[in-house]
């Protein structure tokens, strides 16, 4: 994996045309459930308190469901409230339960290493500086040291079994045919722990989360509210689909990542540069700082010119530049405008080029293969003579320059990443590996 990037580039307050962080985040749609609204809205407009979210090193890196938590984490720091910052290095050994079935146990080393990249991603959208400076904190730290019978004395008869099977995973996992471990059971109340210990530590009273986690969020405003005769709260931010109610950011099973090495910087620009018409305005409230003003007239520019795409490039250039720095972001926009014949693919560099490359058709050809041949082993053509004819026709560049002898090959073509790049028309593509 890749080791932390520079931190996050300085983010503008707050939107400044609501009254205060909790109808700035209602607006956003970061709200889907939580503790009392009317409460939540009082301590988050008053003195500055502490909150947390957890993240679990159960992969090398986080994704773009947890950029969520990230991002509404940045915000309430902005408010000026504390942030903590939780990497379950305890938790994470066990998992927290999927719906379907039981997830494979890693290794101490393994996640041990795991919690070192996560906690370098965290710190990236987190200032650690000022009265509100951010904490790390590893919740193998409490739970380590604590014994079997200290667990279940003095944790576990806060819980009722009862209410714990309610809980939407464990439910779904008692009615299916893998059924569920007393191990992932009891996740709900490690989490729980984890926030009765923040209180305890640093007077943590708010916990954030995805909605899906909600069961395990309001178990530790319960085992407060029991041991310590205190009020907690907790927001679940909603599970991000798209408009066709598909899962965001999956697929094929394949995650959009954090680190650049799982998912590079021009995967993810592509990534929401392609964002529908109908998805493009909620991800932007979501995804970016943007101020009302501004997401206003980009909803307006969807609605009056669709075809500019301006709303999917703003996106695009906005969220990639938060998680991967401005230079990663200019570097991708200049490819991909180069790989469509706007720009020079020369100036690429060869990460940035083998990035663009991973998703076009492609071939292997030593220098001397006719690029007639090529087209037809890329798919751009169905045969040598329909090669020939673009050729002749002037429809065929390689690497931006138009080909004109039916004959020529690739001598001279390799570009940095070792790849020759060929394109019929205005937009269909191949990437030739010169060996």
């Amino acid at each position: 994996m890749s080791s932390p990037a520079s931190p996050v580039p300085a983010l503008q307050r707050n939107d400044d045309s609501f009254d205060d962080v909790w109808d700035e985040i209602v607006w956003r749609g970061l709200v889907h459930v939580s503790t009392n609204e009317q409460e939540l809205k009082q301590l988050l407009a008053g003195d500055p308190i502490t909150y947390y979210c957890g993240f679990d090193p159960t992969a090398p890196s986080l994704h773009l469901g947890n950029l969520v938590q990230l991002l509404l984490m940045r915000r309430l720091q902005l408010a000026g409230h504390k942030p903590l910052g939780l990497v379950g290095g305890s938790t994470g050994l066990i998992g927290d339960p999927k719906p379907t079935a039981e997830r494979t146990l890693n290794t101490p080393d393994v996640v041990n290493e795991w919690v070192g990249y996560l906690q370098g991603q965290v710190s990236r959208f987190l200032s650690f500086e000022g009265d509100n400076a951010a904490r790390l904190v590893n919740n193998l730290d409490w739970t380590a040291p604590l014994s079997a019978i200290d667990f279940l004395r003095d944790i576990g008869k806060h819980f009722r079994v009862g209410t714990m099977l309610k809980k939407d995973a464990v439910s779904a996992r008692l009615n299916s045919d893998a059924g569920i471990s007393y191990t992932e059971f009891s996740y709900q109340i490690l989490q729980a722990l984890d926030f009765r210990e923040l209180y305890r530590e640093y007077g943590c009273i708010l916990q954030t989360g995805g909605s899906d986690q909600w069961g395990n969020l309001i178990g530790g405003t319960d085992l407060i509210r029991r041991s310590e005769s205190v009020s907690a709260h907790a927001i679940g931010t909603p599970l991000i689909t798209n408009a066709d109610g598909t899962k965001f950011g999956k697929s094929e099973g394949n995650a959009i990542w954090l680190d650049p090495e799982l998912t590079s910087p021009y995967a993810m620009y592509q990534f929401w540069l392609n964002t529908d018409d109908s998805d493009v305005v909620a991800r932007l409230k979501v995804f970016t700082f943007l101020d009302r003003a501004r997401i206003d007239e980009l909803e307006g520019l969807v609605a009056a010119e669709p075809f500019r795409r301006e709303a999917q490039r703003t996106l695009a250039f906005e969220v990639t530049s938060l998680v991967h720095g401005l230079a990663a972001t200019e570097a991708a926009i200049a490819a991909s405008a180069a790989l469509f014949g706007q720009g020079e693919l020369t100036t690429l560099d060869a990460a940035t080029l083998t990035a663009a490359t991973a998703e076009l058709p492609s071939t292997e050809a030593a220098v001397a293969t006719p690029i007639a041949q090529a087209l037809v082993d890329t798919g751009l053509t169905k045969g040598l003579g329909e090669s020939r004819r673009a050729i002749a026709q002037g429809g065929v560049y390689l690497n931006n320059v138009t080909v004109t002898d039916e004959q020529a090959d690739f001598t001279g073509a390799a570009l940095a990443s070792g790849h020759a790049i060929l394109r019929r028309g205005k937009k269909t593509l191949a990437a030739v590996l010169i060996s």
